[in-house]
């Protein structure tokens, strides 16, 4: 059986991820009456127990990872936990991979060199291990990764992207494989609110240069990319309004190619963002 992650989920960094396991449980419980297919959690690890817990609380929502970062965590053990949780909850959880950055590998004492090769050959150890191609991901943001995604997983997942970098990644797919890009969000028309809950999080991610390398080659510029980054940039990257206003940039991802949207909603404030997944849920639905 292949797995099914629907049109949109959500996509849940591990600092927004809450202690208490009866809130997990009921908010993803919720999550799944909803409507999302699928709920992707940045920064795994290779226990697997966060995706667990939601597979724990749900029927039929898919869990993924996005992602299992392949030099800090040991592919064995990896494959160990995707054995249990898979066994458990057959059919429901999506292993994504990916290489992550070199500035958190080498805060770990590892050195980062030649990630394509490194993704290689965890996806080998993989294979070695029995899991299979259809129950991966790799997350991918130029050609030559995304290719390697749809020849040696279920497809792709590229986080900090545009429609245009869709685009672009269905090309390199073609046909058939999964194609599943990350859209950050905020549910505020008040465009001075935007901004400063948007600016910051773009402004981070200025600081790692795999995502400006991608950022150069979707066409955006120096001035762009310098300081915490340019009001363009902001607006390409997150989506901002209403519910509808959302949604069509949701839908603009659909038509460069996508399969599935994962939706990160970004409020400013520590927890999962309940209230937003509430408001969102019939637009992104409809």
């Amino acid at each position: 059986m292949a797995i099914d992650v629907g049109r949109a989920g959500v996509w849940v960094g591990a600092r927004n991820w809450p202690d208490d396991t009866a809130e997990v449980a009921d908010a993803f419980a919720e999550l799944e009456t909803l409507g999302y297919g699928a709920a992707w959690l940045g920064r795994a690890e290779a226990d697997l127990v966060r995706p667990e817990q939601i597979l724990a609380a749900t029927t039929t929502l898919i869990a993924a990872t996005g992602i299992v970062n392949v030099w800090t965590e040991p592919a064995d053990e990896v494959a160990a936990a995707f054995h249990r949780v898979d066994g458990a909850y057959p059919d429901r959880l999506l292993l994504g991979i990916g290489a992550g950055h070199a500035k958190f590998v080498e805060q770990r004492g590892q050195q980062y060199q030649r990630p394509y090769s490194k993704v290689v050959e965890y996806l080998d150890q993989l294979d070695a291990a029995g899991i299979p191609a259809t129950k991966r991901a790799v997350a991918a943001l130029g050609p030559r990764t995304i290719r390697l995604a749809g020849e040696r997983s279920l497809g792709a997942h590229p986080y900090l992207v545009t429609p245009d970098h869709t685009r672009l990644a269905r090309d390199v797919l073609g046909d058939g494989p999964l194609l599943a890009p990350e859209q950050k969000v905020v549910l505020s028309t008040d465009e001075d609110e935007v901004l400063r809950i948007a600016g910051r999080v773009v402004a981070y991610y200025l600081g790692l240069p795999n995502y400006v390398n991608n950022l150069r080659r979707l066409g955006f510029t120096d001035d762009d990319l310098s300081g915490s980054g340019s009001r363009r940039l902001v607006e390409g990257l997150v989506a901002w309004g209403d519910p509808e206003t959302i949604a069509a940039r949701i839908a603009q991802h659909h038509v460069a190619g996508a399969d599935h949207v994962c939706v990160q909603v970004l409020t400013g404030r520590p927890g999962l963002p309940r209230a937003e997944w509430r408001a969102l849920a019939p637009a992104l639905m409809g």
